[in-house]
């Protein structure tokens, strides 16, 4: 265990003018506060925090984050309190000690929403002050490191989550050291029998290379040295997750991997970097297509190097790293390598950290809303990612991630091009938006202010600010849709009424109707979840309904009567229609009716609870539809036809209604299966369906349900939803 005077010794050595009175203070007070404490592992308990003040100090951070990471488990473990910490150290160190302390109390091993939401809860924390990601990551880093001590089953959850979020929410702080070691060290406890094996491989392939390293390593240096560049060249092997997860993406063996030895060549300037460039291309041929220049072209963790690979003189490919001792340090370190702290006191960001902008635009997203598990599965998306380099045609650089669209590419530039986006141009030509983006390409977004992003374009996209956005605009404009309906419907309402209908006539009975504004209310009415004559009741409560005070049987000369079928609908009909007898009886639910005319339902169905109307067609019959339906559009101009149904529905009834739904899905084996399995197990069932494919990897499916009433549906449409192989699902009306 680090002595005390070993820890100032370790900070002083980079940072001469620390003040040692802070460490010794902390390092005293935690000591103390742990007392007899013993980890799993029989060691006393303040190993762990001072093994995280050791890790900190190899990043080179300064002495308040150092003293933080002794004293990040005293408010949660010990009795110490914040009060206390506040008058030792000052309320800075304070806060982020409180800030770690609750960021322990919800760890992260947990289910899938509780996760998403303590995610939430972490980077908002690091928003204030990025010394608490440094701490909980090097906090992590140790526990990992002692993982081995824990019971079986943790083990997997703690290192699954490791791999999850920790090791790459390290890698996009630049932190690439940090990330390899957290992601072999959560490779080895997920998959024991692979981690053994590739090792095992590893060790062979550099026992027999080791000659080529050495004469590799020789040979560039004595060539840079001829050419008056003083280098440093030191070759590496990757690391066993990193040649596995090779391995499983492009589906190779072992052997079949040709870059597994790499060198770093440190020189001493960028102008370093590119002659070391040419002088390694004249000596060892360059394998085409493997070349990578991000000192031209950084990436969004600052990172800055050139990569290519050679074909060694054992025929072997070798990739190489050329980059200068600053870049090196970044590429070490991340973002603690830049001047992180203002004046070293309150902890600001240099706006110079492209990491800590990209951390910035993920919490942004936090503000859009969305589910927990959404923002999880949006954060996981940006935080594994390759990159591509695409531009406008202005010249501007936009980095996405590998296998990216346009449409990924319209949403980064800005959220309304993405939400207005209709097409597409790659390099002058025009290409369909679904079309994977590759290094150089020119994107010109073709746009319509009439447009609204299709929701299936939500599979498509591959970064998780597009998915959000397309998530909420599908929302909008499917709130938009309900907001139209329900107006109509009220409109309708109100003038069977003899009343004029009007926004601001509503308004003052938002609050007793329970609604926030006027749009959401016209949307509940749309949707069916308040009654239209609900409305008019709240706004006209002394309103006496004339038509409802006629008798069932109305005079002869009006020729109209009351009749109720056995499909639980009662229908007012023109004497015409009247049966005299059952000759031409029509069979309508379970009984038959003796009616001239049969009874039917339009083709997207009606189901008890939907607001309906009967068509008259004249020696054909009559026909139900919802009063939404488009369908009716038809007969505006023809009142004579429009026949008064509503629902009165017998208990003993055993009759299901039609309705048809669409159904965007992922295009996947076992996709189809689990929506039967799920329309089945709510005691719906299917009496028709098409299938079609609308982009890419996404199929829909229209399928023609049979219900018991509205509510059902409305739970067989929300249990659909929540299946993670559907995208959307909506009920169609025309």
């Amino acid at each position: 265990m680090m002595r005390q005077y070993e820890l100032v010794e370790s900070v002083a050595s980079y940072k001469p003018d620390l003040d040692e009175g802070l460490l010794n203070r902390a390092y005293v007070y935690a000591m103390r506060k742990h007392g007899e404490q013993k980890r799993v592992n029989g060691d006393p308990y303040f190993s762990h925090p001072l093994e995280v003040a050791a890790i900190l100090t190899r990043l080179h951070l300064d002495e308040a984050t150092i003293a933080v990471a002794l004293l990040h488990d005293t408010i949660e473990d010990t009795d110490a309190t914040r009060k206390e910490i506040d008058q030792i150290f000052g309320q800075k160190i304070g806060s982020l000690v409180e800030g770690l302390t609750k960021l322990k109390r919800l760890d992260l091993v947990s289910k899938k929403t509780e996760q998403a939401e303590n995610l939430r809860k972490l980077l908002l924390a690091v928003a204030d002050d990025i010394r608490v990601l440094l701490v909980k990551l090097a906090d992590r880093l140790h526990n990992m490191r002692t993982l081995q001590h824990m019971k079986p089953e943790k083990r997997v959850r703690i290192a699954q989550e490791t791999m999850d979020i920790y090791a790459p929410l390290a890698g996009r702080m630049g932190m690439q050291d940090m990330r390899e070691e957290l992601e072999n060290l959560a490779f080895r406890h997920i998959n024991p029998e692979a981690y053994e094996t590739v090792t095992a491989r590893l060790a062979e392939l550099r026992e027999r290379h080791a000659g080529t390293i050495a004469q590799i390593e020789t040979t560039l240096t004595e060539r840079l040295a001829e050419n008056g560049i003083e280098a440093t060249v030191s070759g590496r092997q990757k690391k066993p997750y990193s040649v596995f997860n090779k391995m499983q993406r492009k589906a190779l063996s072992l052997e079949q991997l040709s870059d597994i030895f790499g060198f770093r060549v440190i020189v001493a300037t960028e102008e370093d970097c590119y002659r070391t460039l040419g002088i390694v291309h004249r000596t060892w041929p360059l394998v085409p297509g493997r070349f990578k220049d991000y000192i031209s072209i950084p990436k969004n963790n600052d990172y800055r190097s050139i990569h290519t690979t050679i074909v060694g003189p054992s025929r072997q490919r070798v990739e190489l790293q050329i980059r200068t001792r600053e870049m090196h340090h970044i590429a070490e370190y991340g973002i603690a390598a830049h001047e992180l702290y203002k004046d070293n006191v309150d902890g600001t960001i240099s706006k110079n950290s492209n990491a800590y902008a990209w951390l910035r635009q993920t919490i942004e997203t936090l503000a859009v809303g969305g589910t927990p598990e959404e923002f999880l599965e949006n954060t996981k998306l940006e935080l594994f990612q390759d990159q591509v380099f695409c531009f406008t045609p202005k010249g501007r650089l936009i980095a996405l991630p590998r296998g990216a669209t346009p449409i990924d590419f319209a949403y980064a530039v800005h959220t309304d091009v993405g939400d207005t986006c209709v097409g597409c141009k790659i390099d002058g030509r025009v290409m369909p938006v679904a079309t994977e983006l590759t290094n150089g390409d020119e994107v010109e977004i073709i746009r319509s202010k009439a447009a609204t992003p299709p929701a299936s374009w939500e599979s498509v996209a591959a970064t998780g600010k597009a998915r959000s956005a397309i998530r909420r605009a599908t929302r909008l404009a499917i709130r938009r849709q309900y907001c139209g309906l329900g107006q109509q419907i009220l409109e309708r309402n109100f003038q069977r009424s003899g009343k004029a209908f009007s926004r601001d006539t509503l308004k003052p009975y938002l609050q007793k109707l329970g609604q926030r504004d006027v749009d959401d209310l016209l949307a509940a009415v749309g949707r069916g979840e308040i009654a239209s004559a609900e409305v008019f009741r709240t706004v006209y409560p002394d309103f006496q309904d004339t038509r409802a005070a006629r008798p069932a049987v109305r005079p002869e000369q009006d020729g109209w009567f009351a009749l109720t079928s056995g499909t639980g609908l009662v229908f007012k009909l023109p004497e015409p229609a009247q049966a005299t007898g059952a000759a031409n009886g029509a069979s309508v639910g379970a009984r038959p009716v003796n009616l001239d005319l049969p009874v039917t339902f339009g083709p997207d169905g009606a189901v008890p609870g939907d607001r309906i109307v009967g068509i008259l067609d004249p020696g054909k019959g009559i026909t139900v539809f919802p009063i939404q339906s488009p369908a009716l559009q038809a007969f505006d101009e023809e009142p004579e036809r429009w026949i008064d149904v509503r629902w009165e529905l017998d208990a003993q009834m055993t009759t299901r209604f039609p309705a048809r739904i669409r159904v965007s899905a992922v295009n996947e084996p076992g996709s189809l299966a689990e929506i039967a399995e799920t329309i089945a197990l709510n005691d719906a069932n299917i009496h028709a369906l098409t299938m079609g494919a609308t982009a890419r990897d996404v199929s829909t499916m229209n399928i023609e349900l049979e219900v018991w009433d509205l509510q059902h549906l409305t739970r067989t449409l929300a249990q659909l939803r929540g299946k993670a192989c559907v995208t959307d699902v909506v009920r169609v009306n025309g």
